[in-house]
């Protein structure tokens, strides 16, 4: 078994929960249950984990999928990936984008693009931002930071659109994932969020995922 903070750790764990959520059984705890196949209910973490990078927000470290070499660790300030999203960040809430920054990309990305979705809306998947053209050298993504062409959101808005899930539904995953391309983003329809992911997905060249969840 992968020491739990170490690359291949990451690697399996990211395959791990891809398959939890594309199960047809959605969980909102996707990631703690990929912890708890690869290393059992013990809460734990080895001494490997135990760094400055791995605690907090800022640590919170996970991929994409993908072989490895092909993980982009994203995180953020705001929350830790598998945490609750704060308040401020909601549709309702203050609407504040949330700041991510990332790990080094593979040589040869020609432009990267930022994607947030709520796979849990009950109309269908919900984007709440999309961002295509960023420079292959930007680092981290703050609020009123021209670094790429924001997109309309599912509330025909341009840029960041936060949470807003019906009152009384469980909680909703917000799924932030940053794609590595090698060819400028071209995908036929911005505005259809599957078939956005779906062409993002056949494009990249390497991807990190942040997940955060958010309950009214």
């Amino acid at each position: 078994m992968p020491e739990p903070g170490s690359h291949a750790y990451d690697v399996q764990r990211a395959r791990l929960r891809d398959e939890i959520d594309n199960s047809g059984n959605p969980d909102a705890n996707a990631t703690d249950a990929a912890n708890r196949e690869l290393r059992g209910d013990s809460p734990v973490p080895s001494p490997h984990a135990e760094t400055e990078r791995a605690g907090g927000p800022l640590g919170q470290r996970d991929g994409g999928g993908g072989d490895p070499g092909n993980v982009i660790g994203l995180r953020s300030e705001a929350f830790s990936d598998g945490s609750f999203i704060p308040g401020e960040y909601a549709k309702d809430g203050g609407n504040q984008q949330p700041v991510l920054e990332w790990d080094d990309v593979p040589d040869g990305t020609t432009e990267l693009a930022l994607l947030c979705v709520d796979p849990d809306a009950p109309v269908g998947t919900w984007l709440h931002w999309l961002v295509t053209g960023i420079d292959p050298s930007t680092r981290r993504v703050e609020p009123g930071a021209d670094v790429g062409i924001e997109h309309g959101n599912g509330y025909g808005e341009q840029g960041w659109g936060g949470p807003q899930p019906p009152v009384g539904d469980e909680p909703h995953r917000y799924v932030f994932r940053l794609y590595a391309l090698a060819e400028p983003f071209a995908a036929p329809d911005p505005s259809d969020a599957d078939a956005v992911r779906s062409w993002l997905d056949d494009h990249s060249t390497a991807t990190g995922t942040l997940t955060g969840r958010y309950q009214r």
